[in-house]
């Protein structure tokens, strides 16, 4: 379910993508350039998208800034050569899913204090009641 809602999510965030400072589109370049990925499934999948037409595919795919042009940009062929074919989706549901293992041991450290806090505040309250009656 999480991974089919965030697929359509990330195709309607390149479908909508464009260099204006909206949130989606800085989300999409955010992870092009943190995972060295371009696209949902692959680099391809910018060719169906109105940026593509206009612009070619987003700078933020580039594995080299310095050697990336506009023109290389627009055309798959040439584009192939110089950004990132890998798609993003499998690479962040896999990195998401291999961090699910530090999230669980956590969550499980902090019920373990949570268990003692209410192992003991039980241990209190035992002690207070039977004080009270020992000192009437």
């Amino acid at each position: 379910q999480i991974k089919t809602n965030f697929e359509s999510n990330l195709n309607l965030a390149l479908r909508d993508y464009n260099v204006t400072a909206d949130r989606h589109s800085e989300a999409v370049d955010t992870i092009q350039r943190t995972l060295h990925c371009c696209g949902v499934q692959n680099y391809s999948d910018w060719e169906r998208t109105d940026y593509f037409t206009q612009r070619g595919i987003p700078q933020s795919c580039c594995k080299s800034q310095d050697d990336c042009s506009e023109e290389d940009l627009k055309d798959l062929s040439k584009a192939k050569l110089k950004v990132f074919v890998d798609g993003c989706f499998f690479l962040v549901t896999s990195t998401m899913e291999s961090k699910m293992s530090i999230v669980a041991g956590i969550s499980f450290g902090i019920a373990c204090f949570q268990l003692v806090g209410i192992i003991l505040a039980c241990c209190l309250s035992q002690y207070i009641t039977n004080n009270q009656y020992e000192m009437v």
